[in-house]
């Protein structure tokens, strides 16, 4: 059965592949190696097998040199266009840096100008007062003038009276009766004159205290004037305020109400400050000067508020943000990534007591502050750490220098802000706090 079956594939072989012989010649002899069917098949696979390989191989690697060649102009081109965004977030961050700035040194210069107003507006209330007291005077002393002035008229009456009376009796005058007309015009001349010179007098008192009151008047429009500046710069230095609050989802009652627990004692920076009258309904303006004051007492109180929250960056040089809050390779990223130069200032972003400064895991070197209303700020992977534990701290001040200390791939600043222990979005803090600070 194998010989029938190997006589038929030999004979099939036969007709593609004939036995063949090759002749080798040399000077002396002539030898030949005869290729048999099978042996011919096998060479043939084989030289196929070898061709087909090298086709498949070169093809595969011209696919994947033509490929690597576009995976590196794309990479090129997504590495240009990271970089052209980067640029540009860059510019958007100096741009917004200079406007927080601009907007501070307005915020700085509306609260000089306040106070000097309220000064101002201290001055005049005072010399409002100081004028409305000489007023009173003034018209008392009319008043007294002018009874004086109508007793002297009386007088006067009298006197020419009795002078008519004595002139008609004059023909038979003796010298005791003429000695008693000298006397008796004497005292009339001299109450005419005083009568004259009351007459002057309560027509100065008159001309004085039109003039005050023409002042009394210009210094009302003036502190009206005043008034309107003061609530003006009072809107728009509050509604920034609020809006910044509102905007890191902090609730303004209980910041305002932390701070007056905490600067709750007489003569503080909270004391409350308002006009008062010794006696009597306070007057409009009374009114008005303490509705304003309350005002003035509220954007203190907003202002202490904002510098126990942490709106500030924590970077005052270049950086860039490398990795922001949220999702990371399948894990949470708890805080926002900024990247500088080794050995960068790292600054506290808001007032706070350091709870926490030396190494700690997986954050290396590591500075915890603790701010009002619970909440808590980080700054990681430190080369330098600056401040100690228990130190007060205010917005601004240096407590590290940026390193790469930790399970860190590289130079940062690794920054977390937590409210209560729950970590949020330090970006939401940082752009609600760009048009104030």
């Amino acid at each position: 059965m194998r010989t029938r079956l190997a006589i038929r594939m030999h004979a099939m072989l036969e007709r593609y592949f004939p036995e063949r012989r090759l002749f080798l010649r040399s000077d002396s002899d002539t030898r030949f190696i005869r290729l048999k069917p099978g042996t011919q098949l096998f060479a043939f696979v084989g030289g196929s097998a070898i061709v087909a390989w090298t086709i498949i191989a070169t093809a595969i690697l011209l696919m994947d040199s033509i490929g690597s060649g576009n995976f590196r102009e794309q990479a090129r081109r997504d590495q240009q266009t990271y970089e052209l965004r980067l640029n540009a977030l860059s510019d958007e961050r100096d741009a917004r840096t200079d406007e927080a700035l601009a907007a501070q040194a307005r915020f700085n210069v509306a609260l000089d100008q306040i106070s000097e107003m309220q000064s101002q507006l201290l001055e005049s209330e005072t010399r409002r007062r100081e004028l409305e007291t000489g007023i009173e005077v003034i018209q008392s002393t009319l008043r007294r003038t002018m009874q004086e002035r109508d007793i002297a008229r009386s007088e006067a009456r009298e006197l020419d009276q009795a002078q008519t009376e004595i002139a008609s009796s004059s023909n038979g005058a003796t010298p005791q009766s003429n000695e008693m007309l000298d006397v008796i015009s004497t005292a009339l001349a001299d109450t005419a004159a005083e009568r004259d010179q009351v007459i002057r007098d309560a027509q100065s008192a008159l001309s004085l205290a039109e003039e005050m009151k023409l002042e009394l008047a210009l210094m009302e429009e003036k502190n009206d004037q005043i008034f309107r500046q003061l609530e003006d710069a009072m809107t728009i230095s509050v509604e920034p305020l609020e809006k910044m609050f509102t905007s890191a989802g902090l609730s303004t009652k209980s910041l305002m109400d932390e701070v007056k627990r905490g600067y709750s004692g007489q003569g503080g920076p909270m004391m409350p400050l308002s006009f008062s009258t010794k006696s009597g309904d306070l007057t409009a303006e009374t009114l008005r000067a303490n509705r304003l004051l309350d005002q003035l007492d509220q954007l203190n109180m907003y202002r202490i508020a904002a510098e126990t929250a942490p709106f500030a960056n924590p970077l005052q040089s270049s950086f860039r943000y490398t990795s922001g809050f949220g999702m990371r390779w399948g894990r949470m990223h708890k805080g926002t990534d900024f990247a500088a130069p080794y050995g960068t200032p790292i600054h506290v972003t808001a007032e706070g007591v350091v709870v926490h400064a030396d190494w700690q895991s997986g954050y290396g070197r590591l500075v915890k502050v603790r701010h009002a209303n619970g909440i808590e700020t980080r700054y990681a992977h430190l080369a330098k750490i600056r401040v100690k534990k228990g130190q007060r701290v205010s917005r601004g001040d240096v407590i590290g220098d940026m390193g790469n200390s930790g399970r860190s791939t590289g130079t940062h600043l690794h920054y977390e802000v937590r409210l209560n222990g729950r970590a949020v979005n330090p970006m939401t803090f940082i752009k609600a706090g760009q048009n104030v600070f």
